[in-house]
């Protein structure tokens, strides 16, 4: 089974990623691991676009994957092979309420986390607001040709 999760900040990808990876005993894969550079000093180093696509193509070769995150312009082969593709919507303040609430809780070491600051958060909060705008109706409209299945949530 190929699965791939896509939905906003906050919108809940992560749960069903570990809930599905569970049910179905099959990998689970985040984007963010791919898109950002998680070994770098600062928060928020991106990874070389060469490096990430080659990764991203090792996980492609599997014959079972979950891959869950918001990135979709270089995604396109992802959706090509997955089996089902879950696109989470969410109302802004649940998923304002889960970005905060997942702030604290890493800050208080309650939840393994990135190296996020006050700065950090607000930013994500903006960027989750321009992904419902903006993205989110352009994901949608790329899905289209693999109606049969996406699954909307």
């Amino acid at each position: 089974m190929k699965i791939h999760i896509i939905g906003g900040p906050g919108s809940g990808k992560t749960y069903l990623a570990n809930q599905l990876a569970k049910e179905l005993a099959i990998p689970h894969y985040d984007l963010d691991d791919l898109q950002w550079d998680n070994q770098a000093n600062d928060y928020g180093t991106k990874r070389d676009s060469k490096e990430r696509d080659e990764l991203l193509r090792q996980i492609l070769t599997q014959s079972d994957w979950i891959i869950e995150g918001v990135y979709y312009a270089w995604c396109g082969q992802c959706f090509e092979e997955a089996d089902r593709i879950y696109l989470l919507q969410v109302p802004r303040r649940k998923y304002r309420y889960r970005i905060i609430r997942r702030f604290i809780r890493r800050k208080l070491g309650l939840e393994k986390g990135k190296k996020e600051t006050f700065k950090s958060l607000s930013d994500l909060l903006k960027w989750a607001d321009k992904f419902q705008a903006k993205n989110l109706p352009e994901i949608q409209k790329l899905l289209e040709k693999y109606r049969e299945k996406v699954v909307f949530q």
